[in-house]
This record gives C-alpha cells, sequence and structure tokens, in this order.
C-alpha cells in the first residue's frame, strides 16, 4: 500500500522536469544584469541581502532627490509662483481629480489601501510629481533649488500616517520619525483602526509673511493625499518654533 511520501515523490518526478523546462523558457527572456542581480542574491545571507538593499534603497532615494532638485533649478519658485500655484489648486478634491481625469474612477475609496500608478492617469502622474516637489521647495528649498522665499520665522510641521503609507513621503529630508498607535472610528465603517500602527513625521521649515508657506504645505498634501496616500484624514499640524535646537 502507497504511503503518502511515495505519492509526494511520485508526483514530484512527474512535475519536476515540466517545472524545469518552464523556468529554463522563462529565464531565456529575462534581462542579463537581472539574471546577474538574481544569482549574486542567492549566494548571500540575510545580512548581506539586507545591506545591499539598503544600499540600493539609499541610492534610488539619493538619485529621486538629485532629479526632484533638478526639476526646481530649472523652474522659479517665489511669492507669486506660490500664490498662483495655491489659486490654481484652490479646490481639487477627489471629485475634481476624477472629472479632469488626473485619477481614474475606479481607484481605491479614501481610507484604503495607498494608490499606486495604476490608479491615475498621465496628468495625474504629473500633478502628483508637481504637489512633491513643491512640498519639497517650500520645505527645503533655498538658492540653491531657485526657491526665493524671504522666511521670517520657523515652524514645525507635523505628519501623521500609517506606516504602510509612509513611502509616499520618503523624498522628504532632515526628518524626525516616530512610531505611533493611532484609533480611527470611521462614521462610514470604511477604514476604522484599533492602534493602527502609524508614523509621525516632524519638520522645520522656514515660513514668510502671511503664512503662505503653511498654506502651499497644505495644498500639496492635500493633493498628495488623494492621489497617492488616500487616507480620508491627513493629520498634519503647524505650529511656531519661538527657539530652535537647529544650529544653521
Amino acid at each position: 500500500m502507497p504511503t503518502i511520501e511515495s505519492i509526494l515523490r511520485q508526483i514530484n518526478k512527474e512535475v519536476v522536469p515540466l517545472f524545469e523546462a518552464r523556468l529554463r523558457q522563462h529565464l531565456d527572456t529575462q534581462d542579463r544584469e537581472w539574471l546577474i542581480e538574481q544569482v549574486v542574491r542567492l549566494t548571500l545571507d540575510a545580512h548581506s541581502l539586507q545591506e545591499m538593499d539598503r544600499k540600493q534603497l539609499q541610492e534610488a532615494k539619493a538619485r529621486k532627490r538629485a532629479e526632484r532638485i533638478g526639476r526646481l533649478r530649472q523652474t522659479v519658485l517665489d511669492r507669486d509662483t506660490l500664490i498662483a500655484f495655491l489659486d490654481r489648486y484652490a479646490a481639487y478634491d477627489r471629485e475634481r481629480l476624477i472629472q479632469e481625469r488626473h485619477l481614474r474612477p475606479e481607484a481605491p475609496e479614501k481610507g484604503m489601501e495607498r494608490l499606486t500608478a495604476e490608479h491615475r492617469t498621465p496628468t495625474g502622474e504629473a500633478l502628483l510629481l508637481l504637489a512633491k516637489d513643491i512640498l519639497f521647495a517650500l520645505l527645503f528649498g533655498d538658492e540653491g533649488t531657485n526657491t526665493h522665499l524671504h522666511r521670517t520665522q520657523r515652524e514645525l510641521l507635523t505628519l501623521t500616517l500609517p506606516r504602510d503609507k509612509a513611502e509616499a513621503l520618503d523624498f522628504m529630508k532632515a526628518t524626525t520619525e516616530l512610531s505611533a498607535l493611532g484609533t480611527w472610528q470611521d462614521p462610514e465603517l470604511v477604514s476604522n483602526d484599533q492602534r493602527a500602527d502609524n508614523v509621525m513625521l516632524e519638520v522645520e521649515y522656514g515660513e514668510i509673511e502671511g503664512e503662505r508657506v503653511g498654506d502651499g504645505i497644505v495644498r500639496t498634501l492635500s493633493l498628495i493625499n488623494s492621489l497617492e496616500i488616500n487616507e480620508q484624514v491627513l493629520y498634519a499640524r503647524m505650529i511656531n518654533v519661538e527657539q530652535t535646537t537647529l544650529i544653521v
């Protein structure tokens, strides 16, 4: 009488040749550099893999930041262009983004998973990139990024968002990251949270007369939330910093 082990051996004997043939056929169509990368990964231990992934992640972030700074240097962000941006995107909520075909109607509703490129149109991708560029300039921009804002006081921005959506803001620098547990009772019962794993991001920035930088931060975060983060409520707070430990 056959045993479970003998049955598995027989099935494995029949399946392995088919699996090997399909695998060879698939690998034969892959890029050579990708194949080399996968072979290298198979030969490394877990610690080495983590180090390699961390290095690649940092290199990717640095490359994207350099590209962002390059785009900012080709434009001018001053008080007038900031006010024009605020006026241009004054009433852009999810409904308008869908209406103007920046966001696809089938995108997950707010409070669900983070939106990806498949949920945005090409114009939506461009608008998201613009919002992130403007936010970066408002927080960190200076003469070197062609950002000309007469900053008269220090402010502290605090953002709270789910850890699994924090990647949407990974382009920010000089940021303090704190872990936090949150509870959200959704009146529409879409995204209730009990002790959710959240991240708090804190960053100091320079404000200008009339609090226009703060207005721009709110406007850009609203666009980023509607186009990517996808929270029903994105918690952001800005307070004046009377004294700071930052030394310039």
